[in-house]
């Protein structure tokens, strides 16, 4: 009996030992060698793993930059030109600067603006009620106000705001991953540059109805009637499919734009002093008095 227990013990450890040599040699053969620099960066990236940067996580950012030698198709929404030169250093290549960015809500359809035409009450979400019909008003572009971009956002950026029923943006937080963009399936926010002092211009609607169809729906609509895009010297508006949208890397933030849109469909944020229409539109209609001398 006791013979028995010894070459059975014996036997599973040569077995245990041999498998384990398998198992050693398996590994060596087979091993995938991992760049140690995926590590540092991914130890340098904010950790976020929201998406922002076009890849599942900051892993495969990490990863990707790694395989690509360089910075130039990369860059981390969340960390921002910072973060991103000190994974220039690990790469020991140079990054591009990229202008701080922003979400900005393309609609300005408010309770007042746009009022209500049925009532819905079932399930709260966006992607749901699309799904189903074109929303509560007869806008079919608007925002459906059930906060799917709110919930989406890992950085508390957004808010309802119950007054208007449309999400607020606080810039403070807003770290320009995209997720918001994603989530809303109107297509009703955009990721625009900041601009200086946070300054910009850009057009709070995303209505391609006809002028009055979209008048009608919603009294601060773009008509599409091309009054910005004319006024404009800088080319930095066009309009197509009856919808005005302004370019930022063209545009001066000289404010004419909004000082001549019927609806009030062009917004200008953060500027230090208030729009004064009137003396915009002064200004205007002696620039185009000169003009008309001169020709």
């Amino acid at each position: 009996m006791t013979e028995t227990i010894i070459w059975t013990v014996s036997v599973l450890t040569a077995l245990g030992l041999l498998l384990s040599l398998v198992l050693f040699w398996v590994a060596r053969k087979f091993r995938v060698e991992e760049d140690p620099r995926i590590d540092e960066i991914e130890k340098t990236l904010p950790g976020a793993n929201c998406g922002g940067c076009g890849f599942a996580g900051c892993r495969a950012f990490a990863d990707a930059a790694v395989k690509a030698g360089n910075l130039d198709a990369n860059f981390c929404p969340v960390g921002g030109s910072e973060v991103m030169k000190k994974v220039a250093v690990i790469l020991g290549c140079e990054v591009k600067e990229a202008a701080p960015r922003v979400a900005v809500v393309r609609c300005n359809g408010s309770c007042a603006n746009r009022p209500l035409v049925n009532t819905y009450e079932g399930t709260q979400s966006c992607k749901v009620k699309a799904a189903l019909y074109g929303g509560d008003t007869g806008c079919l572009f608007g925002c459906l106000g059930c906060g799917d971009c709110v919930a989406a956002c890992q950085f508390g950026a957004l808010s309802m705001d119950p007054a208007t029923g449309l999400p607020v943006v606080d810039e403070t937080k807003c770290t320009a991953c995209g997720a918001c963009v994603k989530a809303c399936p109107k297509r009703i926010i955009e990721l625009r540059p900041k601009g200086p002092r946070g300054m910009r211009e850009f057009v709070s609607c995303a209505n391609k109805d006809k002028g009055p169809v979209a008048k009608k729906a919603c009294a601060n609509a773009c008509i599409g009637c091309g009054i910005c895009a004319k006024t404009c010297t800088h080319e930095a508006i066009t309009v197509e499919a009856n919808l005005a949208w302004i370019d930022p890397d063209k545009c001066k933030l000289c404010r004419e734009c909004e000082a001549v849109c019927p609806t009030g469909a062009i917004h200008g944020v953060n500027f230090p002093k208030p729009l004064d229409k009137e003396a915009v539109k002064q200004r205007i209609a002696e620039r185009k008095k000169k003009e008309a001398e001169n020709v």
